[in-house]
């Protein structure tokens, strides 16, 4: 298959009109630490006790708790259910996957007397999971006709036209090397037969359907697959018998694939009676962060933690392919072009974090903790700033998006050698019209058995959350409704160095 490489010229971003969306900066913006069992017992609220590997990335002071080194592993079996509303259809979706959702290991350094202790600690997390399947199927009286439409108004046909000798491919990537990603979506709408010029005359630029109007038999699936995860370098010290401080530096990457194919059939006497339209993104990110906090002992059971994580700055490489087949008046068209988009890396800064914790600790036999944390989704920006495509897409999230909180709650009781825990978190909705992506309402139970110098824990964990997608990041207006259970069963075992 050819590799197109799309380049931005003058400034111009038509091309990547589908590359990259506000649902995009939120997906990349939103972590959902997997972490180790005993963190995810209690709903993540780590962020003022430390003594955990996964807590690490609520707090980086926290590894100089640890009273010795220790090292962790973590494997789960995650899952998610999809109930999926579009129109007068229901469908439901489910999948699992079993993975390695985080491993490391903090060293505590012998001191001379000077600071109270010293660590050195290295740890991988998952931090998202990208699996995700849901079939959208119901009758709507919208065609995906207007989709190209859309991108074929203003066009010359001349443009549209294969000339003598030229291919479907060579014109679909002449048109990405000097045109536009929209261009390329008019071709494939216009050799499809779904529009037709107005006029036939190479300098026309209007369009219509040949799709005739009514309701539309309608299916639409999407495939996604991947993850983000982070690996943090962490340092801390307890400067006094009151204080911890730490740092981490942390290499976050992005491994997303999606896959979108809709089908359409009608009975409407229009020159197209069924449709089948592919898109294939793969995205490639790596990114990196730090972070600064701090542990501070109130009293004897009480401590209190408070944390900034820095944005996350990202470079993000994208490729994508297409193909469109129709069938109708005009026999079976099938517009498959053997090229792959290839677009130039962009920029990426996710949202800046803090977190204040609190927990009180009840001598040896469990604790409560509280860790709040605030992120402005609204700041979030595609560089560079001064082009203009991306110059309008981060005015629109600033006035899209919105301010983040998020509570946890947790807590453990200790009976010998066994520990009980349960965690509750509640995440608000980056969106300002939360009917696009509701609130996330998590609940958590966990159990862990110390042996000597080692413990096994595990966690299961549940969170649901409605959304609300577009089907395209076009004026294509057609959504559907999804309420989302996922699932997690989490295994770790710790072992005291």
């Amino acid at each position: 298959m050819k590799k197109l490489f799309l380049l931005f010229l003058g400034g111009f971003l038509a091309l990547n009109l589908n590359a990259q969306s506000i649902n995009d900066a939120v997906r990349y913006s939103t972590e959902n630490i997997l972490g180790t069992a005993r963190y995810r017992g209690v709903g993540g609220a780590f962020g003022a006790l430390g003594g955990d590997l996964s807590a690490l990335n609520n707090n980086p002071a926290g590894s100089s708790i640890f009273t010795v080194t220790q090292a962790s592993a973590t494997f789960g079996l995650t899952a998610y259910d999809n109930q999926t509303y579009y129109f007068d259809g229901i469908t439901t979706t489910d999948d699992n996957d079993v993975d390695l959702n985080q491993a490391g290991v903090v060293y505590v350094v012998p001191t001379n007397g000077r600071i109270g202790k010293l660590a050195l600690g290295f740890n991988y997390d998952k931090t998202a999971n990208y699996n995700d399947t849901f079939v959208a199927a119901g009758r709507s009286n919208n065609s995906i006709d207007g989709y190209f439409l859309n991108f074929a108004q203003g066009t010359p046909l001349s443009l549209l036209k294969t000339q003598s000798g030229e291919s479907i491919d060579d014109l679909y990537q002449y048109l990405g090397e000097n045109e536009s990603f929209g261009a390329q979506q008019a071709f494939l709408g216009f050799q499809g037969f779904v529009i037709d010029p107005v006029v036939d005359d190479d300098d026309n630029t209007q369009y219509v359907s040949n799709v005739g109007t009514g309701s539309f038999d309608q299916e639409y699936n999407h495939f996604s697959r991947g993850y983000s995860s982070k690996a943090s370098f962490n340092i801390s010290a307890q400067v006094s018998p009151y204080i911890y401080l730490g740092a981490n530096l942390n290499v976050h990457v992005i491994d997303y694939r999606k896959q979108t194919i809709l089908f359409e059939d009608n009975n409407n006497g229009g020159q197209v009676t069924s449709l089948r339209f592919e898109n294939n993104l793969d995205v490639l990110g790596n990114g990196f962060s730090a972070q600064l906090g701090g542990i501070f002992q109130v009293a004897p059971d009480f401590r209190v933690g408070a944390t900034y994580d820095t944005p996350t700055w990202y470079t993000i490489s994208e490729e994508l392919t297409q193909s469109l087949v129709t069938d109708g008046a005009n026999g079976t068209q099938n517009i498959s072009p053997n090229v792959v988009n290839v677009y130039e890396d962009y920029d990426l800064r996710t949202p800046g974090k803090i977190t204040g914790s609190a927990s009180y600790v009840f001598s040896n036999i469990g604790f409560l903790s509280f860790d709040y944390s605030y992120q402005d989704f609204g700041s979030i920006k595609f560089k560079p700033d001064d082009d203009p495509y991306f110059a309008s897409l981060n005015e629109d999230m600033s006035n899209t998006l919105k301010a983040v909180s998020t509570y946890k709650l947790g807590g453990e009781y200790k009976a010998r050698n066994w520990a009980f825990r349960a965690g509750y978190r509640f995440q608000e909705s980056p969106y300002e019209d939360e009917y696009a992506l509701g609130n996330l309402t998590g609940y958590s139970l966990g159990v862990g058995y110390t042996f000597g110098n080692s413990r096994l824990d595990f966690a299961y964990d549940r969170a649901t959350q409605e959304r609300n997608p577009s089907l395209y990041d076009n004026n294509y207006t057609n959504t559907t409704f999804i309420d989302t259970i996922n699932s997690a069963f989490l295994l770790t075992y710790s072992l005291n160095l």
